[in-house]
């Protein structure tokens, strides 16, 4: 039985967000009429919950459909398949009138502070924009507020009229985090929010999300490749393949016993830093298989050590091996 069908048809009301069955294709087109004659499977069914005030980590190689997940989430792209429950409500899809609400419960901090600024407008500007657009308060108070986030996350009042220009890589990310929590929201998706930084300044950003989450009560998915950053800011960790989660435990239990041999490969290959501690990397062959043609049943069977021709028949569900521990593995009993 999956960790889905032990719920009832109903959304799970101790959630504050609950995805199921989420699907995210991308179609791709050929031919003289230019028709959609395959799809890019970026997320291919995913089931996950995050609690409030919670920090869920979604871990995984690059391509495995992790930040499109996340912009799912935000409805930045539309579900293929799938709800998506927020609160208890099924907003996978409604549409933009009806999203309105929605959109000042859910933002997200993407991975390039950047790019994802306007470098047309000031710091002052591109934080009032959000706050004009669902009518809160008056100019007044709009730039009072503005004032508040700047102070929030670090920045000053002088930097109201700079540009992105102006500003280092963690001033322009404190800014993407400020924009984030400017109409107060419930859930934040960080999207690798500090791969694009130096490592002096990733303490820094990781440090600032959490006491503001601690103020806040905010929750996250904290999206990242990067396993020990992941280790520190998660309450529960998700490893994502190929478009699905192949594991999914609390953070403790994960970095303690990983059981998937896809999580364990991933594992192996976190730095030690004590000398005296021998460690064995595992080595996968191969790359990882095309989404517009994944391997049937389960995808990792392609590169895995212990794979047989069974677990290619069918597709394994995402089944609890031990308490709160979840796997999608067909041979978990006999591995691990």
């Amino acid at each position: 039985m999956t960790e889905r069908a032990t719920q009832d048809s109903g959304s799970d009301m101790s959630a504050l967000l609950d995805i199921r069955g989420v699907k995210r294709h991308f179609p791709v087109k050929s031919g003289i009429l230019d028709r959609a004659t395959q799809a890019v499977k970026a997320v291919d069914g995913v089931d996950l919950t995050i609690a409030p005030g919670e920090t869920l980590g979604l871990v995984g190689e690059s391509g495995c459909g992790k930040s499109t997940l996340g912009r799912t989430v935000v409805r930045l792209d539309d579900p293929t398949e799938g709800e998506i429950f927020f609160e208890g409500t099924d907003i996978a899809h409604l549409n933009d009138r009806e999203l309105l609400p929605y959109r000042r419960q859910i933002q997200i901090i993407f991975q390039n502070p950047f790019s994802s600024l306007n470098p047309r407008l000031t710091a002052g500007n591109m934080l009032m924009e959000p706050l004009k657009l669902h009518g809160v308060g008056n100019r007044a108070e709009r730039q009072a507020r503005v004032h508040e986030l700047l102070d929030l996350v670090g920045l000053q009042a002088e930097h109201y009229d700079r540009y992105p220009h102006e500003f280092s890589g963690g001033q322009r990310q404190r800014l993407g985090i400020a924009r984030a929590l400017a109409l107060h929201p419930k859930l934040i998706v960080c999207d690798e929010p500090v791969s694009a930084l130096d490592v002096s300044i990733q303490s820094q950003i990781i440090n600032l999300l959490q006491d503001l989450q601690n103020e806040f009560d905010l929750s996250y998915l904290f999206i990242s490749h990067d396993l020990s950053v992941v280790e520190h800011v998660s309450d529960r960790v998700a490893v994502m393949y190929l478009g699905r989660i192949v594991e999914l435990a609390s953070a403790e239990d994960l970095y303690l016993k990983t059981y998937h041999p896809y999580t364990r490969a991933l594992m192996s290959a976190l730095p030690v830093p004590d000398p005296t501690v021998e460690t064995e990397e595992i080595i996968l062959e191969g790359g990882v298989p095309s989404p517009i043609d994944p391997p049937p049943g389960c995808h990792f069977t392609t590169r895995c050590p212990f794979a047989t021709e069974a677990c290619s028949a069918s597709t394994p569900e995402l089944v609890e091996h031990a308490p709160g521990h979840w796997v999608r593995c067909s041979r978990i009993d006999e591995i691990s």
